[in-house]
């Protein structure tokens, strides 16, 4: 690499012009053909923009490196190289994240943030499997929102026909949403029954149909939030290192949570080991600890096997030529990512490296790292503020599909949609008898009735229940007024008529009881006054 230290003006000076008039090409006095030539200002054109970009480097690395990942993010193999890049000016490069990253790689001064180094924060546009289309709804919904504070809130704020499944794992996977939960694992679990209650409270909300349980965060229970509803699958570990890492290489073409050569040098016990970075002061034989990043099989002329790798390490990256003789011994170990100690010999061309590779063995990955880290994880659990004691709602997913034979229906009054400690205990008695979801046979709804109107409300299925009859004299004993109706085929739209006729009500509200405040205390106010009004 070349850095501008110092400059000087050396005044007007006299440059030769190597082109010629009429022809591009030209003989020499030797009889050879020269050609590409170019005139004075295409050469000046070249010169001036590798002066530009040369100073850019030299007085603006961090910003001239984000430029650079940004041009090329969409060739994952230059992406990789130009992070080693920055690894070697001293700059780190964040993984992505849903709430900070912007649809370009941003610079990040250490004067800004106040660490140590400067950063680059990556690009969302450079992850594979998320189009752009998916990353720009993603950011108009920060924009407009605020950031995330779970998946089910980015969920239910994106348009998912653009952020699909696909898109939503991989940045999953890559770590984007490790600041919001850390186990990868369990949000992949958690993402199918997420993307359908989302999709289920978009429908609710063009069909202007509400949900009662999303009133409870934001009008009534002023301590739980609005997402407590979203369906959470059983809890699980989280992914493995080795898993976690092979996505973020496969995803991103660099890995997050930290390099799988990490504590090998340090427990190395071979004084002879080497990095790659210090090969350029060695001669002769060497021994490194790497890991192989690419393979290129290649066949002789005489129909040998040999193969060309690409390896890594901490400090650099070089390749590697395993001869015909060679390959024969260790090609059971010649596998992408596999962790190997080669030794061969050093091959200089140049500011070129590379090992011609005598022979390779596999390296035992430090346990003894893992199992404290992990067991830190497993004694530093976070605390959960959840305002409900109960244990968290889990949709289990049966074996077999279960048919929805009928529909348990609550009426609540204006009184006791304003009493919050009404409608928590309706919603903890729910969940007691929902048994978690498990082959729940028969939905709930619930109704808000004033004397000249109502206001009908789906409830989520993981409340569902098993027993209608059952859930009724519950709801009855604890002051609720409860009818069960069969299905019989129909929607639940059927069954809030029915009941509208047996209560005697000709008014129907058709428009969105949401989670708006405002709108809700509108549509008590209203509800109050009707209940105020005389009878014609």
């Amino acid at each position: 690499m070349v850095k501008i230290i110092s400059r000087k003006s050396l005044g007007t000076q006299e440059v030769y012009d190597i082109g010629v008039e009429r022809e591009h090409n030209f003989i020499l006095e030797n009889s050879l053909v020269a050609s590409n030539c170019f005139n004075k200002s295409h050469s000046m054109a070249y010169a001036y923009i590798t002066y530009q970009t040369a100073y850019l480097k030299a007085n603006y690395p961090l910003e001239y490196m984000a430029a650079l990942l940004t041009a090329n993010r969409g060739d994952q193999e230059k992406v990789q190289k130009y992070i080693a890049n920055c690894l070697k000016l001293g700059i780190e490069v964040e993984p992505p994240d849903v709430n900070s990253s912007e649809l370009t790689f941003t610079p990040l001064p250490k004067q800004m943030t106040g660490s140590a180094k400067d950063k680059i924060l990556f690009g969302v546009s450079a992850v594979k499997n998320v189009g752009e289309a998916a990353i720009e709804n993603i950011l108009a919904a920060r924009q407009e929102g605020g950031k995330f504070k779970s998946l089910p809130d980015l969920c239910d704020r994106v348009n998912l026909h653009s952020v699909n499944r696909r898109a939503l794992e991989a940045l999953i996977q890559c770590g984007a949403f490790d600041k919001i939960d850390k186990n990868r694992n369990q949000l992949i679990n958690d993402l199918e029954g997420v993307i359908k209650w989302a999709q289920d409270r978009k429908r609710d909300r063009e069909s202007g149909q509400g949900n009662l349980f999303d009133l409870l965060g934001t009008s009534f229970g002023k301590s739980a939030s609005t997402y407590d509803s979203a369906p959470k699958s059983k809890p699980v570990k989280d992914l493995d290192k080795q898993d976690k890492l092979r996505l973020e290489k496969e995803l991103l073409g660099f890995y997050v949570s930290e390099h799988p050569l990490k504590f090998l040098m340090q427990v190395n016990p071979d004084p002879d080991v080497v990095t790659l970075e210090q090969l350029a002061d060695k001669k002769g034989k060497v021994s490194v600890i790497v890991m192989i990043s690419a393979i290129k099989l290649v066949v002789t002329k005489k129909g040998d096997a040999m193969a060309i790798l690409q390896l890594e390490d901490l400090t650099h990256q070089i390749k590697a030529v395993v001869f015909p003789k060679a390959y024969e011994q260790v090609k059971p170990y010649i596998v992408e990512n596999a962790i190997l100690q080669i030794s061969g010999k050093i091959e200089k061309d140049g500011e070129e490296i590379q090992i011609i590779v005598d022979t390779a063995k596999p390296v035992e990955t430090v346990q003894v790292a893992e199992e404290i880290e992990r067991a830190e994880i497993e004694t530093a659990q976070p605390e959960i503020n959840n305002p409900w004691p109960a244990e968290p709602v889990n949709i289990v997913r049966s074996t077999k599909p279960v048919e929805v034979l009928e529909m348990v229906i609550v009426k609540l009054t204006l009184q006791q949609v304003q009493d919050g400690e009404k409608l928590n205990d309706l919603k903890a008695l729910l969940e007691e008898l929902s048994y978690r979801g498990e082959d729940a046979s028969v939905s709930v709804g619930g109704i808000v009735v004033g004397e000249y109107s109502c206001q009908p409300f789906r409830i989520n299925r993981q409340l569902w229940v098993q027993d209608g009859e059952g859930t009724v004299s519950r709801l009855k004993s604890a002051k609720f007024d409860a009818w069960v109706f069969p299905l019989d085929n129909r929607g639940d739209a059927a069954v809030f008529r029915e009941m509208r006729s047996q209560l005697n009500l000709h008014s129907w509200a058709s428009r969105l009881l949401d989670t708006d405040t405002d709108r809700l205390h509108q549509y008590l106010n209203y509800l109050a006054q009707l209940n105020r009004r005389p009878p014609n």
